[in-house]
């Protein structure tokens, strides 16, 4: 792990010089993968020899002296969820119905990594189609918590920000539909950015819920963070969701300077759901922020507690939409020993997906269906409305919302599978800023019973610099960024 402890810069620089090649950043990635790869599980599939290939190429840029032709992520090995899209890499959505899934294109965001010159290592575990908070629900296996390898890693990203704690990668791609990168940053100790949606494109991304649905990374740092959006930002025509935004220099807002900035507390983010310890290190952390110059208040966000039923109604409706095309007839796993075409979808659709996509796609359908769809679908959506006005009431006369990221720290693999309700009630303080489209940092701000505490600090739409310029200017002035598990 000794060279991924390095800073971006500090390898960079290493490269430069010549004291270090991409060649050996690769091999330092399978090197700690073979080493605790077996423990973790944060990978489904690993793709070796083209990751050496790509690394060769890049060390012959560096023999070439052509500075100006590196791109800004050059030569990180680097993992991606296994929703996101990959050419000539399998892209399996941890599910038995895409287990033979070879796409023939990059998502946007790979095209974008490549361009910046990053190395991926392979595609990370998850749980099945983005469906879940614990990385359970993946069809293959669960992946661990590095942190105790008898908890979870957290989901649906859990293979991603497993990976990043471990030192698998140096960074990772995730995706965030209810909390999907914050929660898992949270409870493995690294940062994990929820973006405006639309910021980055969804283009490649295997759709759960179209309208939550947004990518983004899970890094050792917030400087990372900042470097891996300015890297994959960008109005993408492929994508009609996409924003058409001026991408400013996310970089420049690392300043460390956060005086006279307006902090909102909610106190439905305090309240008698999240445990002691967790409010206790919010606590610490609001005395951080106004030793730096920022003032607090506690306010409300009223609607808070109609989030969970709004989103699992929503994007279980969604879902239900797009998990449709799966079929046993264009692409995937199509079932044998079948009779006829109705035969081919019902079997396909019941052996490819597991319980929980199932629950969903009844969930969804269910609210959809005529006699219920103004009573459940519509109403949800007036209740999202609501929740995101109760956010832009606050950003009237805040900069900035801080709070945990989940009311606990992880939970012990098992401990919940059997209890979908009080899993997704893991989500609540991560579901309302999905549903608002807002962006979101997950940062670590100590430890609960050797377990990390994730804080989240959210802003206004595409105000990501607010929220890096504040995240950063924590982490310069505290150390829990620098905690490693011990594998």
């Amino acid at each position: 792990m000794s060279v991924f402890k390095q800073s971006l810069q500090d390898i960079h620089t290493k490269l430069s010089k010549k004291e270090l090649t991409v060649t050996d950043l690769v091999h330092e990635s399978y090197r700690r993968i073979n080493e605790v790869e077996p423990q973790v599980r944060a990978f489904i599939t690993l793709d070796e020899d083209q990751a050496l290939a790509d690394a060769r190429q890049l060390d012959d840029l560096l023999t070439s002296d052509l500075t100006s032709e590196r791109g800004l992520l050059f030569g990180l090995p680097i993992g991606i969820k296994d929703n996101i899209v990959t050419e000539n890499l399998l892209t399996t959505c941890a599910s038995q119905f895409l287990s033979n899934y070879n796409p023939i294109y990059d998502a946007t965001v790979v095209k974008k990594l490549k361009l910046a010159q990053s190395v991926t290592i392979g595609k990370m575990n998850m749980d099945e189609f983005a469906m879940g908070g614990s990385n359970e629900n993946s069809s293959y296996y669960p992946t661990r918590n590095p942190w105790n390898l008898d908890y979870v890693p957290g989901g649906s990203s859990g293979g991603s920000a497993a990976a990043v704690a471990a030192g698998e990668v140096y960074f990772a791609l995730g995706s965030d539909t209810g909390g999907s990168i914050r929660q898992p940053a949270s409870y493995c100790g690294v940062v994990g950015f929820k973006p405006t949606y639309g910021l980055v494109s969804r283009f490649g991304l295997v759709a759960f819920a179209s309208s939550l649905d947004q990518i983004g990374p899970l890094t050792k740092n917030v400087e990372d963070a900042a470097y891996v959006l300015q890297a994959i930002a960008g109005h993408d025509s492929l994508d009609s969701t996409s924003a058409v935004v001026d991408i400013p220099d996310y970089l420049s807002a690392l300043t460390g300077d956060i005086r006279g900035m307006r902090i909102a507390v909610p106190k439905e983010y305090m309240g008698s759901g999240v445990h002691v310890e967790v409010k206790q290190r919010i606590i610490e952390a609001l005395a951080i922020f106004e030793s730096l110059g920022a003032t607090w208040e506690e306010v409300s966000l009223p609607h808070t507690e109609y989030a969970v039923a709004t989103y699992y109604l929503l994007a279980s409706s969604e879902a239900s939409s797009n998990l449709s095309r799966y079929d046993g007839v264009r692409y995937g796993v199509r079932a044998k020993d079948t009779e006829n075409l109705t035969d081919v979808y019902l079997r396909s659709r019941s052996q490819g997906f597991g319980s929980e996509v199932k629950r969903r796609i009844m969930l969804g359908t269910y609210a959809l269906s005529s006699g219920y769809y103004d009573a459940y679908y519509l109403k949800a959506q007036k209740v999202r409305t609501l929740i995101k006005q109760d956010f832009d009431k606050v950003f009237e006369s805040y900069d900035l919302i801080v709070g945990p990221t989940a009311p606990t720290t992880a939970f012990k693999i098992g401990e919940q599978v059997d209890d979908p309700l009080t899993m997704y009630m893991n989500d609540i303080m991560t579901i309302p800023v999905s549903l608002a489209g807002i962006p979101a940092i997950s940062i670590p701000c100590g430890l609960s019973n050797g377990l990390p505490v994730g804080l989240q600090l959210i802003a206004k739409p595409f105000d990501e610099t607010t929220i890096l310029r504040a995240a950063h200017a924590f982490e310069q002035n505290t150390v829990h960024h620098q905690a490693v598990p011990k594998l």
